[in-house]
Protein backbone atom coordinates (compact mmCIF):
# COMPACT_ATOMS: atom_id res chain seq x y z
CA UNK A 1 0.00 0.00 0.00
CA UNK A 2 0.77 3.74 -1.24
CA UNK A 3 1.03 6.05 1.71
CA UNK A 4 2.08 9.96 1.19
CA UNK A 5 2.56 12.95 3.70
CA UNK A 6 1.24 16.33 1.83
CA UNK A 7 1.15 19.63 3.12
CA UNK A 8 -1.83 21.43 2.28
CA UNK A 9 -2.53 25.02 3.40
CA UNK A 10 0.31 24.76 6.12
CA UNK A 11 -0.96 21.59 7.60
CA UNK A 12 0.08 17.67 6.95
CA UNK A 13 -1.83 15.11 6.02
CA UNK A 14 -1.63 11.67 5.62
CA UNK A 15 -3.34 10.53 2.33
CA UNK A 16 -3.37 6.82 0.97
CA UNK A 17 -4.74 6.20 -2.95
CA UNK A 18 -8.56 5.83 -2.71
CA UNK A 19 -9.28 7.12 0.63
CA UNK A 20 -11.39 10.07 1.43
CA UNK A 21 -9.94 13.38 2.88
CA UNK A 22 -11.49 15.99 4.56
CA UNK A 23 -9.20 19.80 4.25
CA UNK A 24 -10.50 23.69 4.87
CA UNK A 25 -12.01 24.91 1.81
CA UNK A 26 -10.09 24.55 -1.52
CA UNK A 27 -11.17 26.79 -4.90
CA UNK A 28 -13.44 25.06 -6.92
CA UNK A 29 -16.07 22.66 -7.97
CA UNK A 30 -17.36 19.01 -7.51
CA UNK A 31 -15.57 16.88 -9.67
CA UNK A 32 -12.13 18.87 -10.38
CA UNK A 33 -9.00 17.72 -10.15
CA UNK A 34 -6.16 19.11 -7.47
CA UNK A 35 -2.54 18.01 -7.80
CA UNK A 36 -0.42 18.69 -4.35
CA UNK A 37 3.33 19.16 -5.45
CA UNK A 38 4.32 19.91 -1.77
CA UNK A 39 5.17 15.96 -1.03
CA UNK A 40 6.95 15.93 1.91
CA UNK A 41 7.32 11.91 2.74
CA UNK A 42 6.03 8.53 0.76
CA UNK A 43 5.91 5.38 1.74
CA UNK A 44 6.04 2.26 -0.81
CA UNK A 45 6.03 -1.13 1.35
CA UNK A 46 9.20 -0.89 2.46
CA UNK A 47 10.46 1.70 0.24
CA UNK A 48 10.04 5.33 2.47
CA UNK A 49 11.51 8.98 0.46
CA UNK A 50 11.98 11.20 3.23
CA UNK A 51 11.93 14.32 1.29
CA UNK A 52 14.45 17.34 2.13
CA UNK A 53 12.04 19.51 2.81
CA UNK A 54 10.18 17.72 -0.32
CA UNK A 55 10.22 14.53 -2.68
CA UNK A 56 11.69 15.49 -5.53
CA UNK A 57 9.01 14.61 -8.52
CA UNK A 58 6.63 13.47 -5.82
CA UNK A 59 2.62 14.45 -6.54
CA UNK A 60 -0.46 13.80 -5.20
CA UNK A 61 -3.56 14.00 -7.30
CA UNK A 62 -7.04 14.18 -5.89
CA UNK A 63 -10.34 15.34 -7.40
CA UNK A 64 -13.38 17.53 -5.23
CA UNK A 65 -16.33 14.93 -3.96
CA UNK A 66 -17.75 17.72 -1.72
CA UNK A 67 -17.95 21.29 -0.68
CA UNK A 68 -19.89 21.37 2.56
CA UNK A 69 -19.65 22.75 5.87
CA UNK A 70 -18.22 20.99 9.37
CA UNK A 71 -20.45 20.14 12.55
CA UNK A 72 -21.11 23.39 14.08
CA UNK A 73 -18.54 24.74 16.72
CA UNK A 74 -20.93 27.08 19.96
CA UNK A 75 -18.59 29.53 21.28
CA UNK A 76 -19.56 30.87 24.39
CA UNK A 77 -18.51 33.83 26.85
CA UNK A 78 -19.41 34.20 30.61
CA UNK A 79 -18.84 36.47 33.60
CA UNK A 80 -19.91 35.02 36.97
CA UNK A 81 -21.08 37.52 39.31
CA UNK A 82 -22.58 39.73 36.76
CA UNK A 83 -25.51 38.35 34.35
CA UNK A 84 -23.33 38.12 31.01
CA UNK A 85 -23.81 35.57 28.76
CA UNK A 86 -23.04 35.18 25.17
CA UNK A 87 -23.15 32.11 22.63
CA UNK A 88 -22.17 31.76 19.21
CA UNK A 89 -22.20 29.10 16.69
CA UNK A 90 -19.58 28.56 13.86
CA UNK A 91 -19.52 26.12 10.86
CA UNK A 92 -16.12 25.92 8.89
CA UNK A 93 -16.61 25.62 5.25
CA UNK A 94 -14.92 22.47 4.12
CA UNK A 95 -13.49 20.51 0.71
CA UNK A 96 -14.12 16.88 0.57
CA UNK A 97 -10.99 15.09 -1.78
CA UNK A 98 -10.70 11.79 -3.13
CA UNK A 99 -7.16 10.78 -3.51
CA UNK A 100 -6.72 9.62 -7.15
CA UNK A 101 -2.80 8.78 -7.13
CA UNK A 102 0.48 9.01 -5.48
Amino acid sequence: MKYAVVRIQGKQHLVTAGRPLIVDRLPGKEKDKVEFKEVLLTIDGDKVVVGQPLVKGAAVTAVITAQSRGEKIRVSKFKSKSRYRRVKGHRQWQTELKVVKI
